[in-house]
């Protein structure tokens, strides 16, 4: 890492090697960190698994995602934690210790962009970059209590990233407030595709009524009276007419074919030290036959339809980005697993859509923060994210 200190274990002990960036440009003084999936060139990807690391050798290029914010002038100061083979939502890694969460230290940070959401939390990076699959830069967002996006599917480039699940794979990155995050958005997004403005606000009854622990909406209340304000008050929508608990298991299936169809051969081949939770997840994955994730893709499409004939063009959708706070660190894996069930069942519908979803930092229960999310139509994140900005007092 180029950076003095780290006592939160946010960053991967590699070598120091310096990368060029550009001497001005619109993020010119700021300094940001990289996931450890995502290729920098002159360092090792690791994807958090010791064989990974040492097969790997150097990278000889940047990822588009990295180059793109090193030419707007922001500078490099070292690669992140990520949980093991980007396979987890609470961010833990026994291989080389769970980065520390700054906001809630007896709490997880979550996952897989563990290191990222500690970094910036922290103040050691003022940007960070994540991945999204199936909530890894939301759920650290909302745990750290920092800003997120999950970008629509496709938006930024993807190229020379460790793949988890390629149909649902996304770039996604943390900032400390929401200002900033805009000024990231107007160079990694460019423009958006055209639209009105997004006023029409819809809540999500199921998730509200089958999914959030008794203190979460509460918390959050007062920032949806602030948006109620501006917008109205929201319309009450159910998302999935078939339940929750069966979006789900249609993206467990996807995630979990894709997830096997790219790391199975060389775990077959490696037999790598995998911790116990992942290996459990991936050999669930190798169970998924060709017909499963043919008919869950098939049923992908028809939730994607449903989601987008509820927002539209105009429309957005707000619900807590996760259950509650931030599991304690000393939960069980039985306990973490209980945990990750019910958050996949509000984190899958973004991404089956291939939606844009921001957490915002707006609460706080136990003294642990708690994110909300707003949810919009793809390929408007940047209305997104101004919408964010308008609700909390910047825009």
């Amino acid at each position: 890492m180029l950076i003095p200190s780290d006592p939160v274990n946010a960053f991967v002990d590699y070598d120091d090697t310096p990368v060029p960036n550009a001497g001005d440009g619109p993020l010119a003084g700021l300094t940001f960190a990289v996931k450890d999936i995502f290729d920098v060139a002159g360092y090792p990807t690791g994807c958090g698994n010791l064989e990974r690391r040492a097969e790997g050798g150097v990278a000889s290029e940047d990822a588009p995602a990295v180059k793109v914010l090193l030419d707007a002038g922001a500078r490099f100061v070292g690669k992140t934690h990520t949980a093991e083979l980007a396979f987890s939502l609470d961010g833990t890694n026994t291989h080389y210790g769970t980065p520390i969460n700054p906001a809630a230290p007896d709490r997880v940070p979550g996952g897989s962009s563990s290191g990222s959401a500690s970094a910036v939390a922290a103040g050691l990076a003022d940007i960070a970059l994540g991945s999204d699959t199936g909530g890894s830069v939301r759920a650290p967002a909302s745990f750290c209590g920092i800003v997120g996006l999950r970008t629509s599917f496709g938006r930024v480039a993807i190229d020379k990233v460790m793949p988890l699940a390629e149909s649902l794979d996304t770039v996604g990155w943390f900032t400390r407030d929401i200002d900033l995050y805009d000024r990231v958005g107007a160079v990694m997004l460019g423009d958006d595709v055209a639209g009105p403005d997004l006023t029409r606000m819809m809540a999500a009854g199921d998730i509200l009524t089958c999914v959030m622990s008794p203190a979460a909406l509460p918390a959050v209340q007062p920032f949806v009276d602030r948006l109620a304000a501006i917008y109205g008050q929201p319309e009450t929508v159910t998302l999935a007419e078939e339940g929750l608990t069966e979006w789900q298991r249609v993206f467990r299936t996807v995630q979990g074919y894709e997830a096997w169809r790219y790391h199975g051969p060389w775990i077959e081949e490696r037999k790598p030290r995998l911790m116990d939770a992942v290996r459990g997840r991936f050999e669930a994955a190798s169970r998924v036959s060709a017909s499963d994730y043919q008919a869950a893709t098939a049923e992908r499409g028809r939730i994607r339809d449903r989601m987008l004939d509820i927002l539209g063009d105009d429309g957005f959708l707000v619900w807590p980005t996760l259950p509650t706070i931030a599991p304690l660190v000393r939960s069980s894996e039985a306990e973490l697993e209980t945990f990750r069930a019910r958050a996949l069942s509000m984190l899958c519908t973004a991404g089956l859509a291939g939606l844009p979803q921001i957490s915002l930092p707006v609460a706080t229960i136990d003294g642990a923060p708690y994110g909300l999310s707003l949810v919009g139509p793809p390929g408007r994140d940047r209305a997104l994210i101004a919408l964010g900005r308008k609700a909390m007092g910047s825009g």
